[in-house]
């Protein structure tokens, strides 16, 4: 199995890229309520190293997922790749967050806006695993 690594950094770079999309104008502000920070709690953050690091951990959690998508397949056709991807977000982690939310007794809507964020960016990340190998 050869990994085109190009492909990882696309998807960690289009993950990102939706969740700035995500956690901005879609749901920044209900998003800030429910784990109660203000603006000014955001002012005061090192944003180059929050950004820097979840775009590394999201070229990880794509680099995990290649052998899944790829492993004793020819052509992966995009909508398998997003298909998997999906699958991976709603059964891993989106439930795995989901846990973590009762224990701390956070919201639903929290768990939604985090838990389809996740599905989506493993669904993008998927295609484009699957277009670029």
């Amino acid at each position: 199995m050869e990994v085109n690594y190009l492909s990882i950094l696309v998807a960690g770079l289009v993950a990102w890229g939706l969740g700035a999309i995500w956690y901005g104008p879609l749901f920044g502000k209900t998003w800030q309520k429910h784990v109660g920070m203000s603006d000014e709690d955001l002012k005061g953050a090192n944003m180059p190293l929050i950004f820097g690091t979840s775009f590394v951990l999201m070229c990880v959690m794509m680099f995990g997922m290649v052998p899944a998508l790829l492993m004793g397949h020819e052509n992966i056709s995009i909508p398998h790749g997003a298909f998997h991807g999906a699958l991976f977000g709603v059964f891993f982690a989106a439930t795995s967050m989901g846990i973590n939310y009762l224990y701390q007794r956070r919201s639903i809507t929290l768990w939604l806006i985090d838990g389809i964020y996740q599905i989506l960016l493993l669904a993008a990340g998927g295609a484009i695993i699957a277009w670029m190998n």
